[in-house]
Formats: C-alpha cells, structure tokens, sequence
C-alpha cells in the first residue's frame, strides 16, 4: 500500500515547478502502478502550449476557471470544477488559466517523477 500526503510530498522530491505552476506528483514510474497520478497548480493568467508525445493524459479541475483550446481544431473549453479533458491522441493543446486552478491529473504511461516543461514562445512543450 502507497500512502501520501501533499503537505509532506515535497521530501520525497516530487514537486515540481512545470513551467506555469506546481505539479505534486503523488505516483510516478518507481511505484510500479503503471500510472501517474498528480495534483497540478496552475497559476492565474499563465497560457501553456503542451503536447505529449509519450504519453496519455486525463485532467479533472476541482478548482478554478481556465479554458483548453484544440490546437488541431481551434474548438475552446471552459474548464471548471466538475469539468475533465482527456488527450487521447497526444492533443497539441493550449491551457490558460483565469484563476489558480488545480486539476487532479493521470499519465499513461506514468512519469518518471522530475519532469518539467520548457515554455518557449511559439513551441509546444512535451515529456
């Protein structure tokens, strides 16, 4: 059995500033489930242009408003609580956030832990 906590996570080295916000990794690679599972802050007003080459995400928001747009498509989302996205196709998408916002976020396969992106004006950034 794996048991964490967010107020102690950051001892164990997985915290990680991911360009535009905290990602509290609470399961990576080294726990063998074969998943990721992290809570992700977000800070207000940041815009972030990601895509996951390597892998799958779904992201649930329990607080805070933003918007994910379909880089393919041009279709945006308002993202609230309540509200999931998943890219099952390794989406190019961009996430702005209006407010802080924090989403509970699974990676398949999972992440080796220390991961972090680079925000690079007109770039997409990927794991």
């Amino acid at each position: 059995m794996i048991i964490r906590d967010i107020n102690t996570l950051d001892k164990t080295g997985f915290v990680v500033d991911w360009g535009n916000g905290m990602s509290h990794r609470f399961l990576t690679e080294r726990d063998g489930m074969g998943y990721t599972l992290t809570e992700t802050h977000i800070n207000p007003g940041s815009s972030s242009v990601l895509e996951y080459k390597k892998h799958l995400e779904a992201c649930y928001c329990v607080e805070g408003e933003g918007e994910v747009e379909d880089a393919q498509t041009g279709e945006v989302h308002r993202i609230v609580p309540g509200t999931m996205y998943a890219l099952n196709k390794h989406d190019k998408h961009t996430l702005r956030a209006k407010s802080r916002m924090r989403l509970v976020c699974v990676f398949n396969p999972p992440l080796q832990g220390p991961e972090a992106h680079n925000l690079k004006a007109g770039h997409s950034s990927s794991y």
